[in-house]
């Protein structure tokens, strides 16, 4: 039997090809996102050459991201981190940042569920799971995020009407999502969401001539921060897995793009 028709052979056993996209994100090594930005980049291979856009992979196919060996994840992984004020949501290293992967130094390759920017802390996700991310990162799944927020001076009663209404962002050019919004101090509110703008809550108080002091993300879906303490993590429960899964259940995939 010549090479051609093991491999069809194999094919027949194993299943299909999958995007080398998907294939690295079920590896566990990042989202389709970063996948794709590495491939373009030209720092993955496949058997030895270059990967392109688009490729497809078999099982049996040795795929290597800047060097290193990949191989699928059989295991998902869903862990609640509480990141803290002054570490960030990234691999880059070259501003000499502590990383959310450098405070977790966790045994198997995970990476993060959206970011928290470098001035927040509260709930992070981190996940080994593609798809997972991909569904919750979807804009038009609206999944909530709550937040607890200190701000710079004391709330106007037209500042929470506003908020909740949804603020037009000038540097976006785009009108947020009518929210959920609650006073709980002079200068404190708690805050439901269900976009992920970048920086969009400081971006709206902002607008409304406030500045916000302290942000802290206290729940993703049906998961809660809780007494988390930070630069903590604790792996996502069973029952809560569960609900999750129920409410993504309706949720498109978008494929190979997050």
């Amino acid at each position: 039997m010549n090479e051609k028709m093991q491999k069809n052979v194999q094919a027949d056993i194993v299943g299909d090809a999958v995007r080398l996209n998907k294939f690295m994100s079920d590896a566990g090594y990042c989202s389709r996102r970063e996948a794709d930005r590495m491939i373009e980049a030209g720092r993955v291979t496949v058997d030895g050459a270059e990967a392109v856009m688009g490729q497809k992979v078999f099982p049996w196919q040795e795929v290597r991201a800047d060097g290193e060996l990949l191989t699928r994840e059989e295991e998902r992984i869903l862990l609640a981190v509480n990141k803290p004020v002054g570490v960030v949501c990234t691999t880059d290293t070259r501003w000499g940042d502590t990383t959310i992967y450098d405070l977790l130094s966790y045994p198997k390759r995970v990476f993060s569920i959206g970011r928290l920017d470098k001035s927040s802390e509260g709930l992070l996700l981190m996940t080994n799971c593609g798809d997972l991310v991909n569904k919750m990162m979807r804009p038009g799944n609206a999944h909530e995020k709550e937040y607890i927020v200190d701000v710079d001076h004391e709330l106007r009663p037209d500042f929470l009407r506003q908020m909740s209404e949804g603020v037009y962002l000038r540097d976006l050019e785009v009108r947020t999502l009518p929210c959920r919004i609650f006073q709980l101090g002079k200068k404190r509110f708690r805050i439901i969401l269900t976009q992920g703008l970048n920086r969009q809550i400081r971006r709206m108080c902002g607008e409304l001539d406030y500045r916000v002091t302290a942000l802290k993300r206290v729940r993703v879906m049906n998961i809660e921060l809780g007494d988390l303490k930070p630069g903590a993590y604790r792996p996502v429960s069973p029952d809560e897995y569960r609900t999750m899964m129920e409410l993504l259940r309706n949720s498109k995939n978008p494929g190979a793009s997050q």
